[in-house]
């Protein structure tokens, strides 16, 4: 990957980190030291691709989160969504599952085991949205959206499916505290990759292939951060699968500790006090759960 000099445009270009979750590695590239979030974005992971075995798979036990929603967006493979709500919900390929956790839900991430008995791949990118201030507390909530129920949309060779918030006119059924936009974009080989202009802050996440901005190079795992108001030439040099995504500025300081998310100290330490004393609500059906880390 060319990276210096920054091109006229770009803000950052943010490589991300591997982290072991388990299971497997993911690659991480929010929060980065340089960039802490992208609009309410703060937390971005792209996972796999990775190839299971018969036997193998997910096994991401009960855990708590506050101050947040999140979405895992999945391009192959399927995991079981479990929650303190008493929702049971398949993730599958294209597919929206959008949990609000707002002033605290607990939820498990596995794999069935009709779909653990097979071989399969599992391959995707795991989002945490910031909440404003006023709704950080706000009650939880979950929404599973088909795929067929997010709008699509075309533009020069770039076929795009709008997973939440607005973009180029079209609006996500999905659920969004603030002004905000996410989507799954496939550009074919020369295709010019555009971003919706009513957000100020934009990036571009490439899952694969590469493009070129400003006669510089970017490859899989770049997420390139672009100036606010610039509109740089993204161009495809192969067919290449990239994750837009932005929106308005969050309204202040976020501060994440484990998977916390909150505008407070306060709201931090009483959610760690709280896991730790068994005071979050239960997942129906499971009894096991990761507990509080020491640091």
């Amino acid at each position: 990957m060319t990276s210096t000099p920054t091109p006229p445009g770009i803000d950052l270009v943010i490589r991300p980190r591997p982290r072991d979750i388990g299971s497997f590695n993911v690659r991480r590239s929010l929060p980065a030291p340089r960039r802490r979030l992208v609009g309410p974005f703060i937390f971005f992971d792209h996972m796999g691709p990775v190839d299971f075995q018969p036997g193998q798979g997910i096994d991401v036990r009960p855990h708590p989160h506050i101050g947040l929603a999140t979405v895992t967006y999945l391009f192959e493979g399927e995991i079981l969504h479990r929650d303190s709500l008493g929702v049971v919900q398949p993730i599958r390929p294209g597919a929206v599952n959008w949990m609000i956790a707002g002033r605290g839900i607990v939820h498990s991430e596995r794999t069935d085991p009709a779909v653990r008995a097979t071989a399969r791949s599992m391959h995707g990118i795991q989002t945490w949205i910031a909440l404003p201030r006023g709704l950080e507390r706000r009650d939880p909530d979950f929404a599973h959206h088909p795929a067929d129920t997010l709008p699509e949309i075309d533009r020069n060779g770039v076929h795009m499916r709008l997973i939440a918030g607005t973009a180029f006119g079209a609006t996500s059924p999905v659920e969004v505290m603030s002004p905000m936009f996410y989507l799954h974009a496939e550009a074919r080989a020369g295709a010019t990759i555009a971003l919706p202009d009513e957000h100020s802050e934009r990036a571009v996440y490439i899952v694969s292939g590469a493009v070129t901005v400003g006669g510089a190079t970017y490859d899989e795992g770049s997420m390139i951060v672009l100036a606010e108001d610039a509109a740089p030439g993204i161009v495809a040099t192969q067919d290449t699968r990239a994750m837009l995504l932005g929106g308005a500025s969050i309204d202040g300081e976020r501060l994440i500790w484990w998977n916390f998310v909150a505008s407070d100290e306060v709201l931090l330490e009483q959610a760690k006090a709280d896991w730790k004393a068994g005071r979050f609500p239960a997942i129906p059906g499971e009894t096991d759960f990761i507990p509080l880390p020491d640091k």
